[in-house]
Parts: C-alpha cells; sequence; structure tokens
C-alpha cells in the first residue's frame, strides 16, 4: 500500500463559524483571520494505492461553480486536484474509488464536472461510495446544512450509475465498521457534524492513520470545547472528540487533516490541559 497527500486547493471560512464559542482571541492566534475575519483552509485528500485500486478520499469543492459562489469562499493559491494527482504520477482516469466522507460541498464538489450544459462523474471510471444514511440526510437536507449540500454534486452522482454505498458489520460501539475495501482499510462514523460522516481508518507502515474529515478539521480543534459552529449536533462532536482523542493516544495513531493550511498530519500527547498535539510531519515522511 502507498499513501499520497492530494492538495485540491485553498479557501476561506468565517473565524468564529470554524471555532465556535471560542474567542477571537484565542483562535486567531491559531489561524490569523484577514480584514473580513476569514481565515484560509486546505481542501486536502488522502490518494490510497493498493493493488490495483486507487482510492481517492474526498475531492475538494471543484470548479463548476458559479462566480458569486466562489465569491463567498475565495480559492486561492495554485494546488488543485489534477497538479497533485500529476505530481504522483496519476490522472483521474486512474482513479478506481472516489471514497466521500460526507456530502458537504467542499468535501464533494469535485466529484462532478460540467461539460457543456451537463453535469457529469469527474472520475469516470471510479465507483463513488457514500452510506445510506447520510445520503438520505443529504438529499432531504435540514434547514441549517441545506446551504452545503448542492444537488448538483451529489444527485449526478446517483444518476450516472456510479454511486455503491457502504455495508459491513458495525463493531464496539458501533463506530467502526468494515466496508468492501482492501485489507488494512475501516471506516469510523460520527454523528456530531453531520449525520453518519464517515472516516477512513488506514493500517500503513505498521501506524493506523485516521482521515479526520471535520471530526477535527485541524490540530486546533483537538481541545474538546474548539467546535465548529457549523456542526449539527456539538455536544455529541464533544464526545466524539473525547471517545476518539482517547484511543488515539492510548494507540499512538497519526490524524491526518483535511483542512489545515499548514499541518498534514500530527501524533498525540497527554498534558495538564488534556491531550494535545505532539508532533507535526507530512504523510511523505514516515
Amino acid at each position: 500500500m502507498n499513501l499520497y497527500t492530494i492538495n485540491c486547493g485553498h479557501f476561506k471560512l468565517d473565524g468564529g463559524a470554524m471555532f465556535g464559542v471560542v474567542p477571537k482571541s484565542i483562535w486567531n492566534g491559531l489561524n490569523p483571520a484577514d480584514e473580513n475575519n476569514m481565515c484560509s483552509w486546505a481542501t486536502r485528500s488522502l490518494l490510497i494505492e493498493t493493488g490495483n485500486r486507487l482510492v481517492l478520499v474526498d475531492c475538494g469543492m471543484g470548479d463548476k461553480q458559479s462566480e458569486k459562489f466562489f465569491g463567498y469562499y475565495y480559492l486561492h493559491g495554485t494546488d488543485n486536484l489534477d497538479r497533485s494527482l500529476a505530481q504522483h504520477g496519476f490522472h483521474r482516469g486512474d482513479i478506481t474509488d472516489v471514497f466521500l466522507t460526507h456530502l458537504h460541498f467542499d468535501h464533494c464538489g469535485g466529484a462532478i464536472k460540467q461539460e457543456g450544459d451537463q453535469l457529469v462523474p469527474a472520475f469516470q471510471n471510479a465507483v463513488y461510495w457514500s452510506n445510506e444514511a447520510h445520503w438520505e440526510w443529504a438529499i432531504h437536507p435540514n434547514p441549517r446544512e441545506k446551504a452545503s449540500f448542492l444537488k448538483e454534486n451529489i444527485l449526478p452522482i446517483q444518476q450516472s450509475g456510479q454511486l455503491k454505498f457502504v455495508t459491513g458489520k458495525q463493531e464496539g460501539d458501533g463506530r467502526l465498521a468494515t466496508a468492501p475495501f482492501p485489507e488494512g482499510f475501516s471506516i469510523r462514523f460520527a454523528s456530531g457534524h453531520t449525520e453518519a460522516m464517515m472516516l477512513p481508518q488506514v493500517r500503513y507502515k505498521g501506524r493506523t492513520i485516521v482521515f479526520m474529515a471535520d471530526l477535527l478539521p485541524s490540530p486546533g480543534h483537538i481541545p474538546l470545547p474548539y467546535v465548529m459552529a457549523y456542526d449539527t449536533r456539538p455536544l455529541v462532536t464533544m464526545t466524539e472528540k473525547e471517545m476518539f482523542l482517547k484511543e488515539a493516544l492510548e494507540n499512538d495513531y497519526i490524524l491526518f487533516f483535511e483542512h489545515d493550511p499548514q499541518q498534514e498530519c500530527c501524533t498525540l500527547r497527554q498534558t495538564e490541559k488534556g491531550i494535545r498535539p505532539d508532533r507535526f510531519f507530512k504523510l511523505s515522511e514516515l
């Protein structure tokens, strides 16, 4: 198995929304805001090469939305999915599986592209993976999340015939499941941010790596009260974080961050204030 970091670009979100009840005087030291109170965030995907499969975990927000839409999110930088794939010797046609942690636009927008007046899969040879509970949640969105679940990103996946739902037995507390993926790949579920978000967990070079998606968008969200205002069930998020962080510390997991603009990975340590980041590094350094 080989793992690769795929950088899909940077965008901006309101700092207060990203850190919830934490005051700006504290969070601004973690991710400094611009004059509009906006902070820069990454859309960082994970590419898993194993056997004859090439699994892409999330795919950024794509580029098919309107100028007005992107005016809200301030795309910037030179990174994009195609350029990042090419740096590792791959292109879209090589992808066999697109694993979508959840269907918010910054995680799945790149799954569908515009060709003329048609919306078609951006990965023509891939199976797209979601789960039934989250799919139903996304296609019948609540008012709070409606602006994040865009039908043009979601419905064409099903219409293409390339959509499949993960299956498998849930174990223990119900948060870890197996799926139709290669050995060493399993799935954790979390429902504080949105219903049935999936976090891939991969055994690699003798270590366990967990793709954090929006349970922990960045290392700055590791302290328990640091919960995004976007989360639909913030108290559930806190419980899920606490359980995961204890397990991750005990088992020396590596956390892979989708949204931190600088840091890709970290390990954890126990401090007087609770569990905190220990060592930061790039995935390529393993």
